[in-house]
C-alpha cells in the first residue's frame, strides 16, 4: 500500500511574486498542486462608500483610482452609466477620442503583461524590452492627456480635451512603431522554445470551465469564447468599428485554453487596437467634445434626475460594469456599485491551479493578469435598518486583521 504525503504552500498575502495583497494556498503532493484555495478580502479601501458622499464629477475621478494600470476603464464605464440614467449622450467627435484613448491604453496594458508573465517564468531580459517598448505608448498618453497614469480624460456627456492635427500625427506615428514592434513581439513569443516550453499546456482552462466560472476578456478568449462588449453590445465609435473577437482558433486553428493562447490572444488584440484607432483617425468627427460644457449647469441636471444606469466596457482586462442611481435629491450617486474582471476572473485559480507543478504557480496566478485592489472595496453594511457606527467598523476591520495574522503566521 503506498501513502501519499501532502503539503500546504502558501502564498501571499505579502509575496514577492505578488504586486497586491491576496492570499493562495495550495495543496501539494510532490512538485504538483492537488488542491488550491484562494482568499480575497486584503486591500480595502471603501471606494464606493466614500463614491456615494460625492457629486457625480468627484467620483468620477474617484472611480479613475479604483485601478492604477488601467486607469481609464473605470472611468469609462462610469460615465457610460451617468449618461444612461441622466439620458445625456457625448457628442460624436468625443465618442471617437474616447474610443482611441481606450484602445491606446489597451495596447499599454497587454504589452505590460507580456513583460510580467516573462518576468514571472524568469525571463527577465524579455521582461527589461517589452517594457522598453510601452513607454512609447505611455508617452503618448501623457501628451494626450497630460498624465501618463490616471489621465482625467474622460467626462460626463463627453471628454476634456480634443485632438489637434499635431496629436493626430503623433498617434499615427505611435501607430507605425507599434505595428513593427508588435511583429517582432510575435516572431519572439511565439516562435521562441523558452517561452514556448514553459506555457503550452500550462494553467488550461476548458472552454466549459470558462462558462461556467464566468470569466471575461482575454481569459475568456483564450479558451475559446468569441465574447467581447465591443463586438456584443458596441458603444461610442465601437458602433462604426465592426470588432470581431480575437481568438486562438482564428490564428493557430486550434484551442488549448493555456498561458500560451492567452499570449496569442494579447498579441494580436494589439494589432486589432492599431486598426482601430486608426480608422477612429481616418473617420474622426468634426464638433464639439461636451454635451454640456458648462459644470455647473451639469451638475444641476444630474441633481435633477432620477433613475439608474449601466455602464459597460471591454477594458484590457475583459468586461468592467458600473451601477450608479440617482433620487432627484442631490448631484451624485445615491448608490455606485463596481464590477471589474478580476472579480470574475479570480475565480478560475482554483481549475488551472490544479494539475499546476510548483514553479508554474506564478504563471498560472498572472495568466488572468489580476487586480485585486479592483474588485477588493469596503461595503456599507447595516443590522436592522440602521447604520453600523465608525467605532463599529473600526473594531470589526481591526478583529479580522488578527485573525488574518493569526492565519498567516500560524
Amino acid at each position: 500500500m503506498t501513502t501519499t504525503y501532502t503539503y500546504s504552500l502558501p502564498i501571499g498575502p505579502i509575496h514577492p511574486a505578488l504586486k497586491e495583497p491576496i492570499r493562495v494556498v495550495a495543496e501539494v503532493e510532490g512538485e504538483r498542486v492537488v488542491r488550491a484555495d484562494v482568499k480575497r478580502g486584503f486591500a480595502h479601501r471603501g471606494i464606493e462608500f466614500m463614491g456615494m458622499k460625492r457629486n457625480a464629477i468627484q467620483t468620477l475621478y474617484l472611480s479613475e483610482r479604483i485601478c492604477g494600470i488601467c486607469s481609464i476603464s473605470h472611468p469609462y464605464a462610469f460615465v457610460k452609466a451617468v449618461e444612461n440614467a441622466i439620458g445625456m449622450e457625448a457628442p460624436p467627435r468625443a465618442q471617437y477620442i474616447r474610443t482611441i484613448i481606450a484602445e491606446l491604453e489597451r495596447i499599454h496594458s497587454h504589452i505590460l503583461w507580456l513583460g510580467v508573465i516573462a518576468h514571472e517564468m524568469g525571463f527577465d531580459p524579455l521582461l527589461y524590452w517589452t517594457w522598453k517598448g510601452r513607454e512609447m505608448v505611455m508617452d503618448l498618453l501623457e501628451y494626450l492627456t497630460g498624465n501618463r497614469v490616471n489621465y482625467a480624460m474622460y467626462m460626463i456627456g463627453g471628454v476634456r480635451r480634443d485632438l489637434n492635427e499635431k496629436k493626430i500625427r503623433a498617434i499615427k506615428e505611435n501607430m507605425n512603431y507599434y505595428r513593427q514592434f508588435n511583429q517582432e513581439m510575435k516572431d519572439v513569443f511565439m516562435s521562441d522554445p523558452t517561452y514556448k516550453a514553459r506555457t503550452r499546456r500550462v494553467s488550461l482552462l476548458t472552454r466549459k470551465d470558462a462558462l461556467e466560472l464566468c470569466a471575461v476578456g482575454p481569459t475568456a478568449r483564450a479558451a475559446g469564447l468569441r465574447m467581447d462588449i465591443r463586438q456584443d453590445q458596441p458603444y461610442d465609435a465601437y458602433a462604426d468599428m465592426d470588432v470581431r473577437a480575437v481568438v486562438p482558433q482564428d490564428i493557430t486553428g486550434e484551442v488549448m485554453g493555456d498561458a500560451y493562447d492567452v499570449t496569442l490572444v494579447r498579441l494580436y488584440e494589439i494589432d486589432q487596437s492599431i486598426e482601430i484607432i486608426e480608422r477612429c483617425l481616418e473617420d474622426l468627427p468634426p464638433g464639439p467634445i461636451l454635451a454640456e460644457p458648462n459644470l455647473i449647469k451639469l451638475l444641476m441636471t444630474i441633481k435633477r434626475s432620477e433613475g439608474e444606469g449601466v455602464g459597460r466596457h471591454e477594458a484590457p482586462r475583459g468586461e468592467v460594469m458600473h451601477y450608479v442611481r440617482f433620487d432627484g435629491t442631490r448631484d451624485g450617486p445615491v448608490a455606485w456599485k463596481v464590477k471589474a474582471p478580476s472579480y470574475n476572473n479570480i475565480n478560475i485559480w482554483g481549475r488551472v491551479l490544479v494539475g499546476a507543478e510548483i514553479a508554474d504557480i506564478p504563471i498560472a496566478v498572472g495568466y488572468i493578469d489580476p487586480c485585486m485592489c479592483c474588485n477588493d472595496r469596503v461595503a456599507e453594511v447595516r443590522r436592522g435598518g440602521r447604520e453600523l457606527p465608525y467605532e463599529e467598523v473600526r473594531r470589526k476591520c481591526r478583529e479580522k486583521t488578527m485573525r488574518i495574522k493569526r492565519e498567516v503566521m500560524g
